[in-house]
């Protein structure tokens, strides 16, 4: 049984509400915005690509990685108290600082972090 519904991806920007409307566009799909955080869905709401914006946002030096690409993986789940021990039977770690109630840290097993949240 999948722990979870489905990911959605954060992209770090320097302006979430101009970067989500970029993609709505490109993409067809809504554009929902806030102060400093953006989503775009398609019709049917089934996906989420989530824009956050970042005071001093450095762009991406592609292919270098003397500036490394910005995104951060949320993952979707019905109930975060009961993702939270399955994730962490996989090999995840939560993270110390949690800075939100809808959404957990956790580090994956290379480090790098992601969120549950409730969609």
């Amino acid at each position: 049984m999948a722990i979870a519904k489905y990911p959605s991806f954060v992209l770090d920007c320097p302006d979430a509400a101009g970067l989500a409307q970029f993609y709505g566009e490109l993409l067809g799909w809504k554009v929902k915005s806030d102060e400093g955080w953006a989503d775009i869905r398609p019709e049917d709401g089934s996906n989420c690509i989530s824009f956050q914006q970042v005071k001093d946002f450095k762009a991406p030096s592609w292919p270098s990685q003397d500036v490394p690409q910005q995104l951060h993986l949320d993952v979707m789940v019905e109930d975060l108290d009961a993702a939270e021990p399955a994730v962490l039977e996989l090999g995840a770690t939560k993270a110390e600082h949690q800075p939100g109630t809808t959404f957990r840290v956790f580090l994956d097993p290379a480090g790098h972090p992601f969120c549950l949240c409730v969609d």
